[in-house]
């Protein structure tokens, strides 16, 4: 009882997660058609099974940054500003794959018997090239790094921040370079970042005016 009552701000996760999983294997499974997403420039882009090292690490950097600021940061604002972002980033994502249902086909045949490229076959196995926009393998390594960034007992530690910042940009890499997403997906998912930091960390300027004297 007292570890719930000193967390209680937490059970949002789980709550929250039991939501956004059956949403999300709702919109996965229903048969609608598909509108296709895709950029010129996605075609120019090399296909790299290496880039499955990154991309699996987005797993373990999304769950250690939710823990710490969960668990171990006092800072309660701090928590909610970062829980808040990765919730309308997970939600307006179930909203446009039901308005809007999405997918690319940018997947090659792959060749080869490399462990890499067995990665990254059982990813194709078990992650459907559908519901991709906005990419939330984007916007949760984008937000937790905003987190880490804006946390300032962190804000001194340079090899953590850096990093950060490396593993972040390497996922979002990743993204293209396995062909689970289009360019399209980035830059929206980049964008709604941007929304999110506007409206839940960047401060509110205070204008008063001071009553004139008569």
């Amino acid at each position: 009882m007292e570890f719930l009552k000193k967390y209680k701000h937490t059970l949002i996760i789980p709550i929250y997660g039991i939501f956004y999983m059956l949403a999300f294997g709702y919109v996965e499974q229903r048969k609608v058609p598909i509108n296709i997403i895709h950029m010129k420039i996605d075609d120019y882009i090399p296909f790299c099974e290496y880039f499955i090292v990154p991309y699996l690490l987005w797993f373990a950097y999304v769950a250690v940054t939710v823990f710490y600021f969960a668990f171990i940061n006092k800072n309660k604002q701090e928590y909610w500003q970062f829980i808040l972002t990765l919730g309308i980033g997970m939600t307006l994502f179930i909203v446009v794959s039901l308005i809007y249902p999405n997918g690319q086909n940018l997947r090659p045949e792959l060749t080869g018997d490399g462990i890499f490229i067995q990665l990254v076959q059982y990813l194709y196995t078990i992650d459907t090239p559908t519901n991709i926009l906005p990419s939330i393998h984007v916007f949760n390594s984008i937000a937790c790094c905003i987190a880490v960034f804006h946390h300032k007992p962190f804000q001194k530690r340079k090899v953590l921040l850096t990093g950060t910042a490396v593993l972040t940009t390497l996922i979002v890499l990743a993204t293209v370079f396995l062909k689970q997403h289009t360019l399209v997906d980035v830059i929206a998912a980049a964008a709604l970042n941007l929304v999110c930091y506007q409206l839940l960390y960047k401060p509110r300027a205070v204008h008063a005016e001071k009553p004139a004297r008569v």
